[in-house]
């Protein structure tokens, strides 16, 4: 069916979608955009991706690909910042964002139809911009402030922690649509910020299969210098409370297979990433398995499904997740995955049949569906092939499609009124 709008605007306003997943507060989000854009762009919808600019020497406009073009903006020192520090900067953004869609207006043969916020930042801008500009608003919220308070207290801003999830609820309020990964995080729009219900559409993100799909283990394991015997489990993910590396090395030292090592992929991030780091290592050395844990900085997106064959298990302990993109990538490449039994992990991973789920935290309860995986070869492939065949659903194609009926209806009607 072919794409009735013909031209978009996305916020990614505290991080660009070609920045290093794993780095600093690239993670998800970063591979979300980029994947959904270049997915509506192959279908005719020009996309415009404002992000801010955090390097002067960074050019105004990169054409990441026909169709899929990225505004660098000055919004703030041209310099990287910590998330916390953006918000004083929202201001400035919008007026960039609409100053450039102003330059462009007459060299462009069709205007912007929509605009599509992702994160809070992005939201608080675009809701701005909504009533500017006339254009319907949609929003993805990627991680909530109210179910990372409940599941992490130690992440919330000291200085005004209700700052965020007023935020949120007003974007929320005031969004024509609103995008959830999976039916969890509906409820939980709906629960703690009283969300409209007929407003939200869930529309699960992808994975790249000509990437990650299932291939050779030891031709892998080549690859990565991890060519040493015993059971090998990975851990990807940016270094912060919230992820629970530590949980997954805690987990390590119960397994009963000595042989037994975690691969951690991902860098410090977020105002505890640091202090998480040293944390992290000084656990290592408490529990004795510094030869067992090897640590890896964030690697090429498309080069962790290299690293996901090589392992036997994938490790998600995060105390919350909206989707959980490492699960699925990990499950397209025939790896089982030992997860936390929150958001959107609950959808991806099929308890006892392509994974194990856990509760959060719970320490011996990871160790003992890993116990299970590392001790039966046979149940691990099995379980591997499963996850593969149920991540065959999740594709970028079919989410934007997804997508270019949701704009076209939202496009189709007047504004919601804020509430």
């Amino acid at each position: 069916m072919p794409f009735a709008m013909r031209r978009l605007v996305v916020l990614s306003l505290h991080t660009s979608p070609l920045a290093q997943p794993g780095t600093g507060d690239g993670g998800g989000m970063n591979v979300y955009v980029r994947e959904l854009s270049a997915a509506l762009a192959h279908a005719g919808v020009v996309c415009d991706v404002f992000t801010r600019s955090d390097d002067p020497a960074q050019p105004d406009v990169v054409e990441v690909e026909p169709g899929f073009r990225l505004h660098h903006v000055v919004a703030g020192p041209q310099a990287p910042l910590p998330k916390g520090a953006l918000h004083a900067f929202v201001g400035s953004f919008t007026d960039a964002v609409e100053a450039r869609l102003s330059a462009y207006a007459d060299d462009e043969p069709d205007a912007p139809e929509a605009i599509h916020a992702n994160y809070w930042l992005s939201g608080v801008a675009g809701h701005a911009l909504k009533h500017r500009l006339g254009l319907p608003l949609v929003s993805t919220f990627h991680t909530l402030e109210r179910v990372k308070a409940e599941a992490s207290p130690e992440e919330i801003d000291p200085d005004d922690p209700e700052l965020r999830a007023r935020s949120e609820s007003e974007v929320i309020g005031c969004s024509d649509a609103v995008l959830a990964s999976c039916e969890a995080e509906a409820s939980q729009l709906v629960e703690l910020y009283g969300a409209d219900r007929a407003r939200i559409e869930i529309i699960a993100p992808g994975v790249d299969h000509a990437f990650f799909s299932p291939g050779d283990k030891a031709q892998a394991r080549r690859a990565i210098g991890a060519e040493a015997e015993g059971p090998l489990l990975v851990f990807v993910g940016r270094i912060q409370p919230l992820k629970g590396v530590e949980i997954a090395v805690q987990a390590l030292a119960q397994v009963a297979d000595r042989s037994c090592r975690l691969l951690v992929i991902g860098g410090p991030s977020g105002p505890h990433g640091e202090e998480e780091v040293r944390v992290v290592h000084r656990l290592v050395e408490r529990l004795g398995l510094g030869g067992r844990v090897l640590f890896m900085p964030p690697q090429r997106h498309e080069a962790l499904s290299t690293f996901y064959r090589a392992a036997d298990v994938c490790v998600v302990p995060s105390m919350s997740e909206s989707f959980g993109l490492v699960a699925l990538e990990a499950a397209a490449c025939g790896t089982p995955v030992v997860a936390s039994a929150v958001g959107g992990l609950t959808s991806l991973v099929e308890e006892g049949v392509s994974g194990y789920l856990v509760e959060p935290r719970d320490v011996d309860g990871f160790a003992q569906r890993l116990d299970l995986l590392v001790g039966d070869d046979l149940a691990a492939t099995a379980m591997g092939g499963a996850g593969a065949e149920r991540a065959l659903a999740y594709t970028w194609p079919a989410a934007a499609s997804s997508l270019h009926r949701l704009y076209d209806e939202i496009t189709a009607k007047s504004l919601v009124e804020c509430r």
